[in-house]
């Protein structure tokens, strides 16, 4: 196997990993309706749905970065090592998610279970909205630098890759496509956790009602925030690598580099097309047609397919993953990010155990109903 293959490969496996987190987020979308609810038993039918899947969306968190550090090392010490504030705001939302599912039940618990719910609703919308942002640096860059020759030379901290902003990934929080990213995600996991409550829940008559309502209203938002995040990604200007060198890459700047990636492959483009219109299938249906309650498997079907498609128009096509905003040469690529061919063959060979894997995925999932 070439090491190309094995790059491109590996690539597909962060994407797969990427999509089944995203979808994998319903748990946190359904938290964010613990607060303010009209009736305890709807938050006890909500707790009871959703607390027997939280540990499967932290595991496949967890997956994604290892992942990511075992096949892209230079990228996960970029980011997860210079926008550290970023990526531990995010680790600390999912820390008290454990927490409040573990203690908001015991007697004589330390806070009180209101402050547990609390805790959920912040990892349901800061959580996930970070989560967004933080995916949505690749396309939109991140202020780095890389010096590979640091590792030949005499210093004393022969460190690659710099970040070359002090806020260290607070910075990314702020950036206007990233909000728009980062609450449409949210939002998406809101209609996710949504329908996956009237799925499994068997709400009445009320509690449907309430739901269907709260729907509607994060259906129409996440329309209006994913496709505004849609317009400036498809009209943004992008990097197109046209060689390597010692010192990082050789680049040209691509109008509508991103759109183009996505009508330049047929394959990106039907899975992009499937994946939005399962998405819409599953929302509509469910706010159409009264009693519906199979939308939750369209639209995670859907949202799957649609984050594949994203990551690759973000890594293929001759495009940087992880692009530079200070020094576009230092972008990062899936060829020149990569572990070595020895390391990326050996992970090859154990990920062909990943069925298995997926089989008690999906034991797990269904003994945990």
């Amino acid at each position: 196997m070439s090491l190309t293959f094995l790059q491109n490969y590996w690539w597909m496996i962060i994407s797969i990993l990427g999509g089944a987190l995203v979808f994998l987020l319903f748990v946190q979308g359904g938290q964010t309706l613990l607060i303010n609810i009209p009736n305890p038993e709807w938050r006890t039918k909500i707790i009871d749905t959703l607390g027997s899947k939280w540990e499967i969306t932290f595991t496949t968190l967890v997956t994604f970065g290892g992942a990511a550090f075992a096949s892209f090392p230079l990228f996960y010490s970029t980011s997860f090592g210079g926008a550290y504030w970023l990526w531990i705001l995010i680790l600390f939302t999912f820390v008290v998610q454990a927490v409040s599912y573990e203690y908001r039940r015991k007697p004589g618990n330390l806070l009180g279970r209101p402050v547990y719910d609390w805790f959920l609703f912040i990892n349901g919308t800061i959580g996930c909205i970070l989560l967004g942002e933080a995916v949505a640096g690749f396309f939109f860059g991140a202020e780095f630098t890389v010096t590979r020759g640091n590792l030949v030379s005499d210093s004393l901290l022969p460190v690659i890759s710099r970040w070359d902003n002090p806020s260290h990934g607070l910075e990314l929080i702020f950036n206007f496509p990233n909000i728009l990213l980062g609450i449409a995600v949210m939002l998406l996991a809101r209609c996710l956790g949504i329908l996956y409550v009237i799925n499994r829940a068997n709400p009445e008559a009320d509690f449907r009602r309430w739901l269907i309502i709260r729907l509607w209203i994060a259906t129409l938002a996440f329309l209006v925030f994913f496709l505004g995040f849609l317009a400036i990604l498809f009209t943004t200007d992008g990097l197109t690598v046209t060689g390597y060198t010692p010192s990082g890459i050789d680049y040209e700047i691509t109008p509508f580099k991103y759109w183009y990636n996505l009508i330049g492959s047929w394959s990106i483009l039907i899975l992009i097309l499937v994946g939005v219109g399962n998405v819409l299938l599953g929302l509509l249906a469910t706010l159409l047609r009264k009693g519906y309650k199979s939308g939750i498997w369209f639209a995670g079907i859907g949202t799957f397919f649609t984050v594949v498609a994203l990551f690759w128009i973000a890594g293929y096509n001759n495009t940087p993953f992880y692009p530079s905003v200070t020094d576009p040469a230092s972008s990062l690529t899936i060829y020149n990010a990569s572990s070595s061919h020895f390391t990326l063959q050996c992970m090859f060979w154990a990920s062909l155990f990943v069925p298995v894997v997926i089989w008690y995925i999906t034991y797990v999932w269904r003994r945990m109903k």
